[in-house]
């Protein structure tokens, strides 16, 4: 019984771990705060059971955690609703090098734009 113990408590402090992770104070863009870099970018698909090519930008808003994760990517500036979750769904994909405050990596919200243009 003293394992079955030990383990429930190791994975107790493992949840903990993982759930303060997502706790972590969000920063606003602004003197001290270097913003985050993109390292992998997932450009968006257009949606195949279109007729016509939309052209124009998504605004998405999110937090880059200091992990350089997008967390809540949400439309802000919609174009057509295929496009947005296209948009949305490659931004999930992204990844970043986080922004840094004092050397230290943190989370802050961001906007970006996603342009749709004819090919």
């Amino acid at each position: 019984m003293t394992w079955l113990r030990v383990l429930l408590i190791c994975c107790c402090a493992a949840w903990l771990v993982l759930a303060q992770s997502d706790d972590e104070t969000i920063y606003d863009l602004g003197p001290g705060v270097t913003p985050p870099r993109v390292i992998k970018q997932v450009n968006p698909r257009y949606p195949t059971n279109r007729g016509v090519r939309a052209v124009g930008s998504v605004i998405i808003a999110l937090v880059v955690s200091s992990k350089g994760l997008p967390k809540d990517p949400h439309v802000v500036k919609s174009l057509d609703k295929d496009l947005d979750d296209s948009a949305v769904d490659a931004v999930k994909e992204w990844r970043f090098a986080p922004a840094q405050m004092n050397g230290q990596a943190v989370a802050v919200r961001i906007s970006l734009e996603i342009h749709f243009h004819e090919m």
